[in-house]
């Protein structure tokens, strides 16, 4: 059997006194374990040394491939761009600030031996601030888990390991490079995680912040639409339309109701008004509903995509 070959993928952005000790520590790491690998470090548009110090290592080591983005794009496209250049079987990424360890990779490695197909980095004694950091974290990957259905402690961990197949067509946006495995398990793949070192930054700056928080929310709220409703957006589009053609019925009843029985003129009330708004709104969610229908399948037919997913076959042309 062909032994599998890995890719770490590892988005930068100014760790220019970072990047030497990681390509150590990775070399270190994986020339031990005595299988094929390849280096990607994406550099995302720094504006420090980091560049130069990435063009003098791949000169002095031909499994590293360095990828220049023209300017600081974010750690999703940066990931997203070291995925389409990888050739391995096994796709790794990890952070670039030397708070992941590289002597981890076994553990995933030997997990997905297991039969899963993504392992994901659980950063069980986590080495940041408390408040900062770990508190809004843990809070979030509850919420995370919560709405994804995929119940995982550490979403935020970028060490973890994919196999090729599970995310050769996942295109990424905003922050979602930390949804993979919920994607993943959307497909029908076996996703687990695994406990993983974590070391606290010693040299550069953290590019993590609250604004961090709040995208991954709002990027949390496509995911799920994208999971419940890209195929048939009329069920949430027409659904919220035909509420608030109840709602304005309603309000219609009661305002035919205080003019009868209650002597009450229809300007006296503002039931006019929202009997009008609620009835607009209604005919506007269903509409645009019909426009998300149009759009989708011209976007699955106009790329030949199919809506299903095949696992395997048997007794078919290229089946097993």
């Amino acid at each position: 059997m062909k032994e599998q070959s890995l890719s770490i993928i590892i988005p930068v952005y100014n760790e220019e006194d970072n990047v030497l000790p990681l390509h150590q520590k990775i070399t270190e790491a994986l020339d031990s374990m005595g299988q094929p690998y390849e280096v990607i470090i994406v550099d995302d548009g720094s504006t420090d040394n980091t560049a130069q110090r990435l063009k003098e290592l791949a000169k002095s080591d031909n499994r590293l491939k360095v990828i220049h983005l023209r300017r600081n794009f974010g750690q999703t496209p940066a990931m997203m761009a070291g995925i389409d250049a990888a050739t391995g079987d096994i796709l790794i990424p990890m952070d670039g600030d030397l708070q992941n360890d590289p002597h981890d990779i076994p553990k995933l490695l030997a997990k997905l031996a297991e039969g899963y197909d993504v392992v994901s980095g659980w950063r069980k004694d986590r080495q940041d601030h408390p408040l900062k950091r770990n508190l809004p974290s843990r809070m979030a990957n509850r919420l995370i888990s919560f709405i994804s259905g995929v119940h995982l402690h550490d979403y935020g961990c970028s060490l973890k390991a994919y196999r090729k197949a599970i995310i050769k067509n996942v295109k990424l946006y905003g922050e979602m490079h930390r949804f993979v495995p919920i994607y993943a398990a959307w497909q029908g793949a076996k996703v687990t995680e695994v406990g993983v070192t974590h070391y606290p930054r010693v040299h550069g700056v953290s590019k993590y912040g609250f604004d961090r928080t709040i995208k991954v929310i709002l990027d949390l709220i496509v995911v799920k639409f994208l999971d419940k409703f890209a195929h048939k957006p009329m069920y949430l589009f027409g659904g919220f339309g035909l509420v608030t053609f109840l709602i304005s019925f309603l309000l219609f009843g009661l305002m035919l109701y205080l003019k009868i029985f209650a002597n009450k003129s229809f300007i006296e009330t503002p039931l006019p008004m929202a009997v009008t708004l609620f009835t607009l709104m209604g005919f506007m969610s269903i509409f645009m509903g019909l426009i998300a229908e149009i759009l989708m399948r011209t976007y699955h037919e106009s790329q030949n995509k199919p809506t299903y997913i095949v696992d395997r076959t048997r007794n078919c042309e290229n089946g097993d």
